[in-house]
């Protein structure tokens, strides 16, 4: 029996690798969409809305509770799987480090990054929260 054109499409699978092509597109621009800085964004407005700022103060450095990366995906709507590569990106660039019980808290490096950003986009919010004199202080630390 001869094969016809419909089974050799089949068998080659031509829709299947259409939707590896679209899959991998599609992927590409959500991965292109995130990126550390949407992250840490992301993360202040997080912190904004629920009017929460957690500060540590240790071994003479300031360092900030992240949100997790289920939660920063929830908000940013988008699947969590591709959140967890930019972490390990901040990781490996010493900006974010994570506690054992304690979850994701940012380095030196990173809470100098997170408070930039407060001072340039959130400041008025910030100081709602954390008060003017708190948040001054902040910014003169990091």
């Amino acid at each position: 029996m001869k094969s016809t054109r419909i089974d050799t499409l089949r068998q080659k699978g031509p829709m299947k690798s259409l939707y590896g092509s679209m899959y991998n597109y599609s992927m590409k621009i959500i991965m292109a969409a995130l990126s550390v800085e949407i992250l840490f964004d992301a993360a202040v407005r997080i912190q904004l809305l629920e009017r929460s700022i957690t500060i540590v103060f240790a071994d003479n450095t300031i360092r900030m509770k992240f949100p997790t990366t289920r939660r920063l995906a929830e908000f940013l709507d988008v699947q969590h799987y591709y959140v967890l590569p930019y972490f390990a990106m901040m990781e490996q660039e010493e900006l974010v480090t994570r506690a054992e019980r304690v979850g994701i808290i940012t380095t030196a490096k990173g809470s100098r990054k997170m408070i930039d950003l407060m001072q340039e986009k959130y400041r008025k919010e910030c100081s709602e929260i954390l008060g003017a004199v708190i948040f001054e202080e902040l910014l003169k630390k990091c």
